[in-house]
Parts: structure tokens; C-alpha cells; sequence
């Protein structure tokens, strides 16, 4: 199909289905495989939100896709390694790969909850960042340390972290996973609407000068680059091994957007269908 004949259809979003094959996983011989075209498909997400009885239960409610057909992950590569006894071992290869979508859902109550669908690994570059700080007058620029949220940092040395590498994931072929680390939804150089960023921007709201350093608003002044850990699941569910395709169903939890670090993140699960070339 030509672009034009995608265009505005949605199927761009759509992950490849595998039309015939066999739900016997043995057909998937041991040895070590290159997965290629790897797409994962959302198709339900939901949110975790306190119960409408007060001391019930968190629930996972279910929400409203707002951002239409923008949230599949696609194009990745990974190593992939089958054993005798079927145990499995991925580890993502491709670092140019769609593994990051921003999506909004909204709750049945209204309230809109952003978040960035990855299945990137944990972090693993560690360094030091600045602030920049802007005066009131917009005059004359300073540098300050800028004070990171504890998610950003190694929990094993305390190093910062900011890129993440790629997903490991093991177990079997019904049940093969690991853990994520989901970026900030916003980069450091966004400006809320008081002009405060990460990188750049004010340090305060210009109307509240006497309250600069209160507590109470130190969460929304100092903005920080706020990831969260999370963990994604897969299950192989049919192949086709005339053709190598591998397709499944999987599952991830992760945290929310934060606002740079001025909200209490909400727990997201995202389920869906996933396809894959073996090679």
C-alpha cells in the first residue's frame, strides 16, 4: 500500500498479524534468533485510582484513549535466545528503534492522565547537569546545581542516570519479562505556563516572589527529570515457522507522567498484542 492510501486510516498504528500458523510452541526450535520488526500493539489501559468508598481497595479503572493512533512501539530489534528446556533470554539490540509513545487516556471522572508507553530498560549513563536559572529581569543568567527526584538516581551507587539501554527480559515462552525505566514525559527544556523548566526557565512564579522558597510550592518550582521503574511481561502465543513470525500478548505496569515531579505518579497497565520476525 502506497502512503496515501495509509494515510488517516489508523493502520500505521497496527501491529501484523499472523493470518496462519501453529498456537504449538515447540515449533520454536531451540538456538539463539534475531527478533526483527518487533511491534507492540496497546489495546486496553487502565489506571489505578482510589476506590469511591473511603479505605476501600485501589482499583484499575478503565479509560478513554485520547491521542488516536499514536501508541504502538515499533521497528525494534533484539537478540533472542531459546533453550532445549524453553526458557528464553531477549536483550533489545536496537537503539534507533519507536520504543517510546506519549499517551493521555482519561478516567471516567474526567481527570486526564498522561504517560510515556516504553519499554526502555533501566538507565545506565550516570553524570551532572546544571539549572539554569533566569533573573527576575531576564538579564542575567546563572548556573545552579539542579536537585534530582531519588527515581533518577542508581539505586546500587547513587550515580544520576538519564539514558536508558536496552530491554532484558528471560523466563519462558508463556511467560518472559523484565524491568523498565520510563523517562520524564517532559524534557528539561519544557516551560509550564509559569515559565519554569528544568534546564531553563524561572525559578519561581513571578507573582508569588515572597513565596519562593516555601515548601509548599517546591515541588512545582523545582522541576526534575522524574523517572519511574516499571515491568513488562510478554507471552508467545502463535508462530509461524514457515515464515518465522512470533506473535503474542503482553502486559506492563508503569507510572505515570508526574508534572517534573510536582504530581504523586498513578500506576498504568497497559495490555496489548505484540508481533515479531524471527531470523
Amino acid at each position: 500500500m502506497s502512503y496515501n492510501e495509509v494515510r488517516g486510516t489508523g493502520l500505521a498504528a497496527v501491529c501484523p498479524v499472523i493470518e496462519e500458523g501453529s498456537t504449538n510452541l515447540k515449533d520454536i526450535k531451540p538456538g539463539s534468533y534475531k527478533l526483527r520488526n518487533m511491534c507492540l500493539e496497546p489495546t486496553k489501559i487502565m489506571v489505578k485510582e482510589q476506590g469511591v468508598i473511603k479505605g476501600s481497595e485501589p482499583q484499575w479503572s478503565k479509560t478513554t484513549l485520547l491521542t488516536r493512533q499514536t501508541t504502538n512501539l515499533s521497528e525494534i530489534e533484539a537478540d533472542l535466545k531459546v533453550g532445549p528446556d524453553g526458557t528464553v533470554e531477549l536483550k533489545e539490540s536496537d537503539s534507533y528503534s519507536l520504543n517510546l509513545a506519549p499517551i493521555t487516556v482519561q478516567l471516567p471522572g474526567g481527570e486526564r492522565v498522561p504517560f510515556l508507553f516504553t519499554i526502555k530498560a533501566r538507565p545506565n549513563t550516570s553524570g551532572y547537569t546544571s539549572r539554569l536559572a533566569m533573573s527576575p529581569g531576564n538579564v542575567l543568567a546563572s548556573w545552579r546545581p539542579h536537585a534530582f527526584h531519588r527515581s533518577c538516581l542508581d539505586p546500587d551507587n547513587g550515580d544520576l542516570l538519564f539514558a536508558g539501554k536496552e530491554l532484558e527480559a528471560s523466563g519462558n515462552l508463556t511467560s518472559f519479562g523484565g524491568k523498565i525505566r520510563v523517562p520524564s514525559y517532559r524534557g528539561s527544556t519544557f516551560l509550564d505556563p509559569k515559565g519554569r523548566g528544568g534546564s531553563t526557565g524561572y525559578d519561581t512564579a513571578h507573582a508569588l516572589h515572597m513565596r519562593a522558597d516555601d515548601e509548599e510550592l517546591e515541588k512545582e518550582n523545582l522541576k526534575r527529570f522524574d523517572s519511574g521503574a516499571g515491568q513488562v511481561v510478554f507471552s508467545v502465543a502463535k508462530v509461524d515457522p514457515s515464515t518465522g513470525e512470533v506473535a503474542g500478548v503482553f502486559e506492563s505496569v508503569q507510572p505515570s507522567d508526574t508534572d517534573m515531579g510536582a504530581k504523586v505518579p498513578k500506576e498504568v497497565m497497559v495490555q496489548g498484542l505484540w508481533y515479531g520476525q524471527l531470523g
